[in-house]
């Protein structure tokens, strides 16, 4: 079946229908366009019991109710609506019956319709959203139906959802096979002749045909089952990621019934621990990022242009793979993923039967456990950068006999349903220990005291997080390599195909000797221990990769990585944190200092980068917790600082560094590897130019150059031309403060105001300042480190879209958008 979406006008409102009983008429209900994250637009609470776990945004209920025509022509084909996310319990009413009820809120679903519509009338579609049950979330869920609502529509006999399987069991650049399986359904009761056509394309030349004739008998279901021999395809990878699209058409005679459209890429993985992870049989490292799903400014929000915008910075900043943390990933990433060349971790879940908040999925997960994985499978199969599934991340039941069982029957499951994939989970050795790791302490503790870092003591996510933040240094590695930790880790890791290990670096070299046989993946790890880890990587081929955290910052989790200079300690729930601040990225799609470390120890970077620590934090105190690195920036303009003491790195693979102040070498330092690939240096602040130059073998092999900027600056926008009139197109705005010669202030705080006129609105607005007041539906938002974004979306009518910046003392900056 082919899918419409069904995504505008529908009314919204807050509460639900036993809480709004008391009003009467549509005065509360306005009109939204979905996908619609209800969370973004609450008042923060400094009370809310989500805490710093959602950003200080607090729960509730929501009612989405939209009107359908159900044409009389209906009454012989079966309807369904698939709901792409909803956050968190959803109950679907039709024509005020309920229908259906989804428990997981980042699980896709569908509601069959054919019981409750009334044909050639209209029918009432309601949504009742329930997230008031805070805690339920270790980070920001957002609330509401935030993905995409689809409309399917199947003939007499049709092609059942998600019924199109792509398998591409041979991929050659001179001779590849694809393998189609096509589920279709009749729905008569009597018995019909149909013959399935299918076409394979690329970029809208066909390449191959198949039709097959099938008798569908009364009632029932077929697979149809087509296998094509393609000569010099092109083949699917990360650097080519080349993508053919799938026609399938079913017709009786000359009437065509139903057809469904996928895209795929040919390509096939495998895996050793002497050859590690091949796709077309090229070894591939995994440079990977984890990356929670809200899109920043708009919350929960899962348009294609956020994601598609999202997937790409990451791949832009050297990255090859994502893990969706923690949770399956929206159709509309996995989309991108394809187009990008990005590899992706699925994961399942963050929770089994042990709560890690009250009111967390734990309480559903057992009797729907089936259930979910094959959801994610039937979402995840056709495309080709989904190479792993994850069966969960730091399970604390893992390391019981139980906890086994379970990660057991998960990946058998999964294996069941897709043995093309590869199966991992992200282990985190101190849950997994569980009362057994004050015993492991206290056996270390014979020999070298631990490390002590601060902690603070909110419950739950906090205090696990406190918890992780001593496991860095000799204390971590010798705790990952303890004999107990083998014991207890050894059931539940044989069960899958990859140990994927968190924060337990050290033992990624050991599990060679205990297991010759078996790959390891750090599925997560600290940012700031990217150089070790990766020489871990690079000198064992049985270590696939390593997912750091996070590639991009997020909502909630709030306070991981602030660097606090009044006393405050991380992880204290402290309002008005709003964001864990600990991504390679920032919020509004920067790159922090941390990535570029990370582009020159992953080899795709040649030249140096300057990365000064803040001028104006010299010498204070802060907090620190193991996923930070720095409190730097690539910037030399620190007004009222002249004089005044400064440090700086220069992040190079070079075997050399020099440092210039305006034209003044400060000496040459020792780079590249061995080093840490960092280069330290002292000096006091002077306006002017810095320069670094990176040498190997005595020759310049590249430099950056940093200029202080005028006081005097103007904002500068960053924005695409055009956006499509389809109601979900965006246009990510970035407006950054420059002074005459285009050199960015980072250091100059303006109050901006946006105003939105024209066919579009306003979806948010605001900055990437971790602590910040304010909501993104306000018009008016502070500079931070010189920078605010805008985004907006395009309404549903071609015209023109005028988006103007205002800041006192500054010329207006306006930003005019073609909406066709």
């Amino acid at each position: 079946m082919l899918r419409e979406k069904l995504n505008t006008a529908w009314q919204f409102a807050k509460g639900t229908p036993s809480m709004m009983s008391a009003f009467t008429g549509g005065e509360t209900f306005e009109t939204v366009h979905l996908p619609h994250d209800a969370m973004v637009h609450e008042d923060r609470k400094k009370d809310t019991q989500n805490g710093a776990q959602t950003g200080f945004w607090p729960g509730g209920a929501y009612t989405y109710i939209k009107t359908i025509a159900a044409p009389q022509g209906w009454q012989d084909k079966t309807v369904l609506l698939e709901f792409e996310g909803v956050y968190e319990t959803a109950m679907v009413y039709i024509n005020g019956v309920l229908a259906k009820t989804n428990l997981y809120g980042y699980a896709g679903f569908y509601v069959t319709l054919d019981a409750y519509l009334n044909y050639g009338a209209d029918n009432e579609i309601k949504v009742v959203v329930n997230n008031a049950a805070e805690k339920n979330t270790r980070w920001y869920s957002g609330s509401g139906i935030y993905r995409n609502v689809n409309l399917l529509v199947g003939n007499r006999i049709y092609i059942c959802e998600d019924g199109v399987k792509i398998n591409t069991p041979l991929a050659d650049t001179k001779h590849s096979i694809v393998e189609i399986a096509t589920a279709v359904q009749n729905l008569q009761r009597r018995k019909e002749r149909i013959t399935v056509k299918t076409t394979l394309s690329y970029q809208g030349t066909v390449v191959g045909t198949d039709t097959s004739v099938v008798t569908m008998f009364n009632r029932a279901q077929e697979t149809v089952r087509q296998r094509m021999d393609l000569e010099d395809a092109k083949l699917w990878n990360v650097d080519t990621p080349e993508l053919y699209d799938c026609l399938v058409q079913i017709y009786a005679g000359d009437e065509l019934l139903d057809e469904a459209k996928e895209h795929f890429g040919i390509r096939t993985l495998t895996l050793d621990a002497q050859h590690g992870l091949c796709i077309n049989g090229m070894e591939t490292k995994l440079r990977g990022a984890c990356i929670h799903h809200d899109n920043g400014l708009i919350g929960a929000v899962t348009l294609e242009a956020a994601e598609a915008r999202r997937c790409h910075q990451l791949k832009e900043a050297g990255f090859n793979s994502i893990r969706s943390a923690h949770h399956p990933m929206s159709k509309a990433m996995l989309d991108a993923c394809d187009r990008y060349g990005m590899l992706v971790m699925d994961e399942l879940s963050d929770i089994w039967t042990r709560h890690k908040n009250p009111n967390d999925y734990a309480l559903h997960f057992a009797e729907n456990l089936e259930q979910e994985v094959d959801r994610m499978v039937e979402k995840d199969y056709n495309h080709p950068c989904v190479v792993l599934y994850s069966t969960g991340n730091e399970i604390p039941e893992i390391g019981t006999p139980s906890g086994a069982q379970i990660n057991r029957k998960i990946c058998n499951r999964f294996r069941a349903l897709d043995a093309t994939r590869y199966t991992t989970n992200a282990i985190n050795g101190m849950l997994a220990l569980g009362k057994n790791m004050g015993e492991v302490i206290q056996d270390l503790m014979k020999n070298q005291p631990p490390k002590q870092e601060s902690a603070g003591s909110e419950e739950g996510a906090g205090a696990l997080n406190s918890m992780m933040a001593l496991m860095k240094g000799p204390m971590a590695d010798a705790m990952a390599c303890h004999p107990r930790m083998t014991e207890i880790l050894e059931e539940a890791s044989q069960a899958m195909d990859i140990t994927g290990l968190n924060y337990l670096t050290g033992r990624h070299e050991l599990e060679k000797q205990l297991h010759p046989n078996k790959c390891v993946l750090g599925t997560e790890t600290f940012p700031g221990d990217i150089v070790r880890l990766w020489d871990i990587v690079e000198r064992n081929p049985h270590v696939l990769g390593d997912y750091t955290w996070t590639g991009y910052d997020y909502l909630g989790e709030a306070g991981c990585g602030i660097f606090y200079y009044d006393g405050t300690q991380n992880f204290n729930g402290v309002y008005p944190d709003r964001l864990a601040y600990i991504g390679d990225i920032n919020l509004i799609g920067s790159r922090r200092p941390i990535s570029y470390l990370r582009e020159i120890v992953f080899g795709l970077r040649k030249a140096p980068y300057i990365a000064v620590e803040k001028v104006d934090k010299y010498g204070l105190p802060h907090s620190w917790t193991a996923w930070m690195d720095k409190d730097n920036i690539a910037s030399w303009t620190w007004p009222g600082y002249e004089g005044k003491p400064a440090k700086l790195d220069v992040f190079s693979a070079d075997e050399e560094v020099e440092l210039f102040l305006n034209g003044t070498s400060l000496g040459r330092r020792s780079a590249g590897k061995a080093n840490g690939f960092r280069a330290c240096y002292a000096l006091t602040y002077q306006p002017g130019e810095l320069v670094a130059v990176g040498y190997t073998g005595g020759r310049e092999t590249g430099r950056q150059v940093l200029q202080t900027a005028d006081s005097v600056v103007q904002m500068a926008a960053d924005a695409p031309a055009t956006l499509k009139a389809d109601g979900e197109d965006l246009a990510f705005i970035t407006v950054r403060l420059k002074d005459a010669q285009g050199r960015e202030n980072t250091f100059a705080q303006k109050e901006i105001t946006v105003t939105v006129e024209g066919a579009g609105t306003l979806q948010g607005f605001g900055n990437a300042d971790p602590r910040a007041i304010g909501s993104y539906d306000s018009p008016v938002w502070q500079s931070y480190e010189g920078e605010v974004m805008a985004v907006v979306r395009a309404g549903t009518k071609a015209g023109s879209l005028q988006v103007k910046f205002a800041a006192q003392g500054l010329p207006d900056e306006i930003v005019t958008l073609a909406v066709e």
